[in-house]
């Protein structure tokens, strides 16, 4: 490569793990000239991050992959608590359901991060040109400040990137014949600076790249957060943990169910049943080698590991014949004091929050800041929305970030303490007060708590989205959370009759959706109100018009769904407004946007709008957003404040 070469791309993300790998396939669905690089010269194939709660499989259904993770994953049905009897021994003391029963359509499942990042190559491939270059480091990162966030013209960011030979992309292994995470751990240095400070510039030589915006990725160890200077806040312990992937072979009753371990010396162990009967163990190393201060990644090594794992479980035996992988890690939760710079340079995962991996939280809320993040770059960078929405990312997901910190603070040290031996042990843990930390830590671990406060996404909780039975009377979705991601029901479509979950329908495509619960069309009162509605969103002047660019469907940047509470066989289609149910003339109508809240033929009554909490005479209008959290809740009259949300989060196309 010509090392004075320069080019130039709408989004650079730097690092193609899971957090990277989301935020490209938000760029391949909104169609943005993207590059993704890595540092490494493969992807996973081993070990890494591996359980996926609710909320990320949501995602991934919006993206339509979710299917794929579903069939390979084990799923996670069951947790056992075993603590210590009064004899020192463990005993099964508790079983729970692993994921709170109807959350979600989906529960929480394992599957190794290979895999998940297969997928994602996969629906790169399938919806765009975007491909990861691999064995490219940034070396230099400037910004000029002088752009300002409205000039979409501007590339101020630029990043210098060297390409590495074979060698220098290899990370590091402690053994030749079992692959190890040691290198992305706690416990190591990140090798950055050392590959930037060697001499040459790689065998590919080396580019510069004029960007709109960049994304960093690349973990805990982000070289582009201490180029920037952002700090790390929090705190490191001195809980050391092991980590193996094995097929166990044991006389442990409960070594497929998900398991929480404390023995009464010896440490403790969280067990994760895997697929293809690999079982992953979280273990506690109260011997490592050292007798202070940092953990030379050295020793650690599977024989220390399964040690220690074999004293936690006994009088159980526990031993294997095959590893999958394994590594290890100091516990600290520590958090970023910023995730972004200038609105041009945004950092998303591990990059700038970091904790232990035992409540299955870090791939799933990396992915989600790339979730939250993806989508504005893409809408923004098409000249389609305004570029003030790009703050809401850090004000939105540091806040989450937080939350995670703390919960985890908590739950690490509950789960790496020594159970007490009685009332009396007041430095020991209550296991009752473990198992209820866990039970409330449940629904955020699941992803579904997440909640945005009022910001120029997100309307403000005013009148119209009130409490209390009065508003219900009126129409109210107490169900629909502002904020919140808008959950699922099952609804029939009106044309055809086939039951679906109505979420299926919110695609990841970068589209807001006004969602009208329609009420009860059989009231002529009802269905006045709804084509009145319909007129004013058809008229040409109207937002809808006006933030559809030229030549593009109506649907194309704002889509209408309707979901009615009559008798689905007393509303025809073609009868509705026009609006909801677009005509193209290559083809036909849009069978696709009307749905109602009816009896399946084989698969019983959703009960929608019970579940949504939303009044069947009435109705109500709802607006998402397009990672499907709800924006604004009010009625059919409210035709201008609907168009005030989109005039300041929207730009003009004509």
């Amino acid at each position: 490569m010509d090392a004075r070469k320069e080019t130039h791309c709408d989004l650079l993300i730097i690092g193609a793990g899971p957090a990277g790998l989301m935020a490209a396939t938000w760029a391949s669905r909104l169609q943005i000239g993207t590059r993704i690089i890595d540092k490494r010269g493969t992807k996973v194939f081993n070990g890494q991050a591996d359980g996926l709660q609710c909320r990320s499989l949501e995602i991934f259904d919006s993206f339509g992959f979710a299917d794929r993770v579903w069939k390979e994953s084990n799923h996670m049905l069951e947790i056992c608590f075993w603590n210590p009897d009064e004899n020192g021994q463990i005993r099964r003391t508790d079983r729970l359901p692993d994921t709170i029963p109807g959350i979600s359509r989906f529960h929480e499942v394992v599957l190794h991060q290979g895999r998940i990042e297969r997928f994602f190559l996969d629906s790169l491939k399938n919806h765009s040109n975007i491909s990861v270059e691999r064995g490219v480091l940034p070396e230099d990162i400037q910004v000029d400040e002088s752009a300002t966030a409205n000039d979409l013209q501007a590339h101020p960011v630029t990043v210098k990137l060297r390409h590495l030979s074979e060698e220098e992309a290899t990370p590091a292994q402690n053994s030749s014949n079992i692959p190890d995470g040691l290198f992305r751990s706690s416990l190591a240095e990140d090798d950055s600076d050392d590959l930037i400070g060697r001499n040459g510039s790689g065998e590919a030589g080396s580019e510069t790249v004029h960007a709109k915006y960049v994304i960093d990725a690349t973990g805990a160890h982000s070289w582009t957060r201490r180029r920037l200077g952002f700090k790390m806040e929090g705190e490191q312990t001195d809980f050391i943990w092991g980590v193996l992937d094995v097929i166990p072979i044991t006389d442990f009753p409960d070594i497929r169910c998900r398991c929480a371990i404390h023995s009464s010396d010896s440490g403790s162990m969280m067990v994760i049943p895997r697929e293809n009967k690999l079982v992953r163990f979280y273990i506690q190393l109260l011997e490592t080698g050292e007798n202070s201060g940092k953990i030379d990644r050295s020793t650690i090594n599977p024989d220390l590991i399964l040690k220690a794992a074999q004293k936690i479980i006994a009088p159980y035996k526990l031993d294997f014949h095959y590893i999958d992988w394994l590594t290890g890690y100091q516990i600290g939760q520590r958090v970023s004091d910023r995730f972004t710079f200038g609105d041009r340079i945004f950092l998303v995962g591990d990059a700038v929050h970091t904790h232990s991996p035992k409540a299955g939280q870090g791939m799933n809320v990396s992915m989600q800041d790339s979730y939250n993040l993806g989508w504005k770059i893409g809408l923004v960078a098409k000249g389609l929305a305004n570029p003030e929405i790009l703050k809401t990312y850090q004000s939105e997901r540091r806040s989450i970030a937080q939350e995670l910190i703390d919960f985890d603070h908590k739950f690490s040290r509950l789960f790496s303490g020594r159970p007490s031996k009685d009332a009396a042990d007041e430095a020991g843990i209550s296991m009752e007060e473990f198992k209820s930390v866990f039970l409330k830590g449940a629904m955020f671990a699941s992803g579904l708590s997440v909640k945005y406060g009022s910001n120029l996404l997100v309307a403000e909780d005013n009148a119209l989205i009130s409490n209390g039975d009065a508003a219900n009377e009126k129409g109210s979705a107490s169900k629909i959370k502002l904020g919140m991601r808008f959950p699922s029901a099952q609804v029939l479509n009106q044309s055809s009759a086939r039951p679906w979950q109505f979420a299926h329908f919110l695609r990841s495509d970068g589209r807001f959706r006004i969602v009208l619960f329609a009420g009860d069309l059989q009231k002529r009162a009802q269905l006045e109100r709804l084509k009145h509605f319909c007129d004013k969103l058809a008229s040409p002047e109207s937002f809808l018009h006006r933030f559809t660019p030229s030549g593009k469907q109506i649907d194309s940047t704002i889509e209408l769904l309707t979901i009615h509470s009559g008798s689905r066989t007393s509303i025809e289609l073609l009868d509705l407004p026009e609006i909801l149910h677009p005509f193209d003339e290559k083809t036909g109508w849009d069978y696709d946007k009307v749905f109602v809240d009816d009896v399946s033929y084989h698969e019983g009554y959703g009960d929608a709008y019970a579940k949504y909490g939303v009044d069947k005479e009435r109705g109500r209008v709802v607006i998402l957003r397009p990672d499907q959290h709800v924006a604004w809740i009010g009625e059919f009259e409210d035709v201008e404040a609907i168009e005030a949300y989109f005039s300041r989060v929207l730009v003009p196309q004509r």
